[in-house]
């Protein structure tokens, strides 16, 4: 089979398309041939060795696969051959096939192409594990969303909505805002162009948003506490500007907010019921229309590199998908 390689850390045009040989079946195994493979923002930091998981080298990486199952090891019920298939891996989409164990994986749903499947569990597990589990997101209060043009931040104005909040959306582009108006954001700033505390304390009336969700980091992150609620939640999801900022612990005490780390990974690793109960949640939204993944390109596996790098520049709008000819 083929599969794009990390051999060495690097940038994305160090990666190497090679022909690997296929991994044996175990116990409670299932073979699936990879239709597509969701690009995450963790896939730029893994290929460089900057993320806090290190797969022995060499790997491929991607997390969000779908797919048809080929083969089913011993013990195997759940699934049988030719069934669609995703699922969420800490490494190994960017190839044409992967075995996985079985209590991993979900029956695509029948109205669900493979492109939008491969989008679905990182950004919507992500965004709904974190304003659910972790913020408690109330109807009636506001959400602060930044770096809400990518693919978690647009599952969380969509999420937000579902749980009846007035939603926030922060970007850097009019452009980026303008997707987030289409996804359901009642108040958009550009915070390239605005400052963002001022911005939020004037939309709230000076009150604050009540839960900031925030995946980018950087300069950004203590401007979005500062403009936080009085007993407000800050969920900490992520760096895409690629500085861990470094908060002043007063800003907290003062307001009596909570900063609170979202791993959802490892929720998910942890606490697989609650993880199971809240996908099935998410696919009823699903199929009741109210969410669903922005493409913003697809790539096939020979390019996957370019995908990588558009990620990286932060060029995406939505979710960027590397599709297999298999």
């Amino acid at each position: 089979m083929k599969a794009l390689l990390c051999s060495s850390y690097g940038p994305p045009s160090s990666l190497e398309l090679k022909e690997i040989p296929s991994l044996p079946l175990q116990k409670g195994e299932i073979r699936i041939a990879i239709k597509a493979c969701g690009v995450n923002f963790p896939d730029t930091l893994i290929i460089q060795g900057k993320y806090q998981f290190k797969p022995e080298l060499p790997f491929a990486p991607g997390s969000d696969i779908a797919g048809v199952v080929t083969e089913i090891g011993e013990g195997v019920n759940q699934f049988k051959v030719g069934d669609e298939v995703f699922s969420i891996v800490a490494y190994g989409g960017f190839a044409e096939e992967i075995v996985i164990h079985n209590k991993r994986c979900f029956p695509k749903p029948p109205g669900m192409d493979f492109p939008v499947a491969a989008s679905f569990m990182m950004a919507y597990g992500t965004s709904y594990h974190a304003l659910k589990d972790r913020a408690r997101l109330k109807e009636g209060e506001t959400l602060l969303v930044l770096g809400a043009s990518g693919g978690v931040g647009l599952a969380a104005i969509e999420l937000g909505k579902v749980l009846g909040a007035r939603v926030i959306a922060a970007a850097s582009t009019d452009d980026k805002l303008d997707l987030c108006k289409e996804y359901g954001a009642d108040e958009l700033i550009n915070y390239s162009t605005e400052d963002l505390k001022t911005r939020v304390k004037e939309l709230t009336d000076g009150k604050g948003a009540n839960v900031v969700y925030d995946p980018v980091g950087g300069k950004y992150s203590e401007a979005a506490l500062r403009a936080t609620a009085w007993k407000g939640r800050f969920c900490v999801v992520g760096f895409a500007a690629g500085d861990i900022p470094k908060i002043p612990l007063n800003l907290p005490l003062l307001k009596g907010c909570q900063i609170v780390g979202v791993f959802w990974g490892e929720f998910a690793s942890k606490e697989t019921m609650k993880n199971m109960a809240n996908t099935l949640e998410l696919l009823q939204m699903y199929n009741e229309k109210k969410i669903k993944p922005h493409i913003h390109a697809l790539y096939p596996l020979e390019n996957a590199a370019e995908a990588l790098e558009e990620m990286q520049n932060r060029k995406v709008k939505g979710k960027v998908v590397i599709v297999m000819d298999t």
